[in-house]
């Protein structure tokens, strides 16, 4: 595949990474959906392989939500802003300790974000214990789930 035929794949991707983020936008459902118009068109077996790895990550993901508390986000005090600061903290965590990393450095997204509005760090680790335990954790499954899957297919995509 070209160059031409891999970017819409990868925007949906981050599309979906970011869906992930906003309440009501089925964000792994669109980074599956995009492993999934890469592996009708790739017609090699790594790209059927990383699909169905993605069906199973996300199956888990999902086991894992049911268990985990329902989302009320908006009740602790959640905004888009903290969304942001999260996401970018698990994408920067993703990168820097790879893989492992995004569980802190969301966390840490989280902590920036109430240490920076809150101003002490009481305050924050308060405010940070409340959004995960409001359905923080729920969205963090599914991000660090959707960051393996946007990482197996660049690495697929990578290695030709």
């Amino acid at each position: 595949m070209g160059v031409w035929e891999l970017l819409p794949v990868g925007l949906v991707i981050v599309l979906g990474l970011c869906g992930v983020l906003v309440p009501g936008v089925p964000g792994s459902w669109l980074v599956w959906a995009a492993v999934l118009w890469w592996a009708l068109t790739d017609p090699r077996p790594v790209a059927w392989g990383v699909l169905v790895g993605a069906t199973l990550v996300l199956f888990l993901a999902q086991v894992v939500r049911w268990a985990l508390p329902p989302r009320r986000l908006r009740e602790s005090g959640a905004t888009p802003r903290m969304a942001v600061y999260a996401g970018l903290g698990a994408l920067l965590g993703f990168v820097v300790v790879p893989v492992l990393g995004a569980v802190p450095g969301f966390m840490a997204g989280i902590y920036l974000h109430e240490r920076l509005r809150l101003g002490s760090h009481g305050d924050a680790m308060a405010a940070l214990r409340t959004t995960m335990r409001s359905g923080g954790s729920s969205v963090l499954a599914e991000l660090f789930a959707c960051l393996l899957i946007a990482a197996a297919w660049l690495a697929a995509v990578i290695r030709g």
